[in-house]
């Protein structure tokens, strides 16, 4: 039966029955691939795989996805989301260009994600910027809706490895004639203290600004800070506060345990690389495969691989701890083409563009890159036409 609490507006939230399969695969998997990959692997290994299942909870508890939260601000102002974001990016960078700079934890090297500001950054992150509007989601969106055991969004999934692996076919041709200033970090530029101090700057005029339109619009400002009752802890929704402040953590420990941030989408191109390659397909005398081991090595090997496969396993566990695992299986054929191409765009634009929502905006700002910035000002207005795009594919705007 189902079970009511009060939320903290004083309003009755309905808490469904578990759903006890989703719950148990969850756990028992997370618990084996957590032994086998410290076993196999590393202990490192496996304390990534049990970042990535946290990160699935959160993303699925907080329902912390950019791909709602920017559609939100472009069509109604509403901006909780989007400022939710930039609280994380803040605390994130507070953390992460202290310990860049030292360049290394414990005897391991520490680097940024500072990549080049190049035409191929703005190209590829506003195609992935249509794609998130059309496949109804990002990278992180894909993977714990997935979890959660959206069917729709498993269309959107293979597209976006197959996305991706042409993408990584792609690039080389992309970097070598798309113009580039080079890698450029705010820290690099003016040190840590100035590379700090610019980043939070640009994050408080967003802020304010993002404030001001919402203000002016509604005539009031939704917050982000509410915490939830007991029982929304363990089933949901949480804040988005709570989602902002665990994906800091979880990006931080990345950096501290692989040496670098977070990334979602490299893995997405080796899985597809790798299935090509067991078909036959000379993969690896491709120039994005040159030098790399990956191909050869088992996937589990991998770190991005082994963290998405975390998010995958926590968010099914967190669907079920919410009783909302409850795949639908009929897709409208509108739907299902949107999921094709907006994962295709996805994918592509990931590689191109040096990583998605998580390993170019994300990892890239926190670590003061200014490709990162220009990959949300191309993200942004791709989802701007890709809001344009939706009801042609039946989608509401």
């Amino acid at each position: 039966m189902n079970v009511s609490v009060m939320t903290t507006g004083g309003s009755p939230a309905v808490l469904l029955p578990m759903n006890r399969g989703p719950v148990g695969i969850g756990v028992i998997a997370g618990i084996v691939l957590t032994v086998f990959l410290a076993q196999s692997f590393g202990w490192r290994q496996g304390a990534l795989f049990v970042v990535g299942f946290g990160a699935g909870v959160a993303l699925y508890h907080a329902a912390f996805g950019f791909t709602s939260a920017w559609r939100r601000v472009i069509q109604t102002g509403r901006s909780a989301g989007l400022r939710a974001q930039l609280l994380m990016l803040a605390v994130t960078a507070l953390v992460f260009l202290p310990l860049i700079a030292d360049g290394q934890l414990w005897g391991m090297e520490l680097r940024g994600n500072v990549r080049p500001l190049s035409l191929s950054v703005a190209a590829g992150a506003f195609l992935f910027g249509i794609g998130m509007q059309l496949g109804g989601g990002c990278a992180s969106g894909t993977l714990f809706t997935v979890g959660g055991g959206s069917v729709r969004m498993v269309a959107t999934l293979a597209a976006f490895i197959a996305g991706s692996v042409l993408g990584a076919y792609h690039r080389p041709g992309w970097d070598a004639a798309a113009p580039s200033a080079g890698s450029l970090s705010f820290q690099g530029l003016f040190g840590t203290s100035g590379a700090l101090a610019m980043t939070l700057a640009i994050l408080a005029a967003v802020w304010v600004l993002s404030v001001r339109i919402e203000r002016r619009r509604h005539g009031n400002v939704t917050g982000v800070t509410a915490a939830p009752s007991r029982g929304e802890w363990l089933q949901g929704p949480w804040p988005l506060i709570a989602g902002a402040l665990g994906l800091a953590a979880v990006n931080v420990a990345t950096l501290v345990l692989a040496g670098r941030p977070w990334g979602i989408t490299s893995g997405f191109a080796l899985w597809g690389s790798k299935a090509l390659a067991a078909m036959g397909v000379d993969v690896a005398s491709w120039p994005y495969w040159q030098g790399s081991a990956a191909l050869q090595a088992s996937v589990f090997s991998d770190i991005t691989s082994v963290m998405n496969m975390g998010i995958l396993l926590g968010a099914l566990t967190a669907a079920g701890l919410a009783g909302r695992f409850s795949p639908a299986w009929r897709i409208p054929a509108r739907s299902l083409a949107a999921a094709l191409v907006g994962g295709l765009l996805l994918g592509y634009g990931a590689r191109i563009a040096y990583g998605c929502n998580i390993g170019a905006f994300f990892s890239g700002v926190a670590s003061s890159s200014l490709h990162g910035w220009l990959w949300l000002v191309a993200a942004f207005a791709g989802c701007m036409l890709g809001i344009r795009m939706r009801p042609w594919f039946g989608l509401d705007r």
